[in-house]
């Protein structure tokens, strides 16, 4: 049995450069950290005593003979990806909910994909999983993902991350003193809106005519620089929030799915009552918002905002990581056959 825990992300700034459409022709740049809420995938070699080869416990329990029949698109594309034939058994679980806007999908993806190589008895490097994390979801399940998820999902901590024309990745981690990545972790507030989407729906709004969206792309991937250069100095956070509100206002213009007038009282509500500036997490339309306030302000946000869940966190710095390995006894294949046959003719006899 094996067990992988994989972190999710809260993006700060570029969001929307990391998509291939855009940053093959211009590159792109992203600010973001992973924090201390996890993905986990449990995965072993599914034992050779029932009817289906695979059983698969996502938001439904999936039971099947083939990889074909299995409804879940990223885990048959990974068994696929991996060459893995034996019936295996996957179980997920989450410390937050799916279609949030935190990365969960990609977390999902990174995380079986490190499971199931070890599994095989193999050991995936970090790089090997960010890479191959993003072939299947943006060129075998063609989805309107962007690359830094998945990025994210495999290094995990708090990085600079760019992405160049020739789809190549580089990732900087953000070397600054210990206590102003505390103090900024103390203006950071999370808030889980209620609302859930399809990160992917709202992307296509946007992406699809993504030149048209210069403009705002690299008034995005500016703020990175931007914000890096107020972290560096000596002086107070308040223009990164202030810079937050700025990219909140910039997202929204690529796209009238981004947000809405739920999303948009939920935010007016927060910035009444101390917040200098936020974001949703993700592609947009709901799910996590992120908020920058000084902490002397939170009491009163959390009870402006009283209706939705605050989620308190911290920056996380280890990436996907294999949490538990216990090897199992392995059946030859001979015996796998032997007792299907079995198990085929006790059902015939009960019939």
């Amino acid at each position: 049995m094996i067990i992988s825990r994989t972190p999710y992300r809260i993006s700060f700034f570029g969001g929307g450069t990391d998509y291939p459409a855009w940053y093959r022709q211009h590159g792109g740049a992203v600010l973001a950290t992973t924090i201390d809420k996890f993905c986990y995938l449990m995965v072993r070699y599914f034992p050779p005593f029932f009817e289906h080869r695979y059983r698969v416990v996502w938001s439904r329990m999936e039971n099947t003979a083939t990889k074909e029949d299995i409804t879940h698109p990223a885990v048959r594309a990974i068994l696929d990806h991996l060459q893995i034939d034996r019936g295996v058994g996957i179980q997920h679980d989450g410390d937050l909910p799916a279609r949030g806007g935190m990365g969960s999908s990609s977390a999902f993806t990174v995380g079986l994909l490190h499971a199931l190589y070890a599994l095989k008895g193999q050991i995936a490097t970090k790089h090997q999983l960010a890479l191959e994390s993003i072939h299947i979801e943006q060129e075998v399940l063609k989805e309107t993902v962007g690359s830094q998820d998945q990025v994210l999902a495999a290094h995990g901590g708090f990085n600079h991350i760019s992405f160049l024309q020739n789809g190549d990745v580089v990732l900087k981690p953000m070397t600054l003193p210990p206590d102003r990545i505390q103090e900024l972790n103390a203006h950071l507030m999370l808030f889980y809106s209620g609302i859930r989407r399809t990160a992917a729906k709202v992307a296509k709004t946007y992406v699809q005519d993504i030149e048209a969206k210069e403009k705002q792309l690299r008034l995005l991937a500016g703020m990175v620089d931007e914000a890096i250069g107020i972290l560096n100095g000596s002086g107070e956070l308040d223009g990164f929030g202030k810079l937050l509100h700025e990219g909140w206002k910039a997202k929204r213009s690529l796209s009238s799915k981004v947000s809405n007038s739920e999303v948009e009282k939920i935010y007016e509500a927060a910035r009444s009552a101390g917040a200098l500036g936020g974001k949703l997490t993700g592609a947009g339309g709901g799910g996590f918002m992120l908020l920058f306030a000084a902490p002397r302000t939170h009491s009163r946000i959390r009870e402006a905002l009283k209706g939705l869940i605050h989620v308190p966190f911290k920056f996380e710095y280890s990436g996907s990581q294999i949490i538990f390995y216990d090897v199992e006894v392995d059946y030859s294949a001979e015996d796998r056959a032997r007792n299907h046959q079995s198990i085929r003719a006790f059902k015939e006899l009960g019939s």
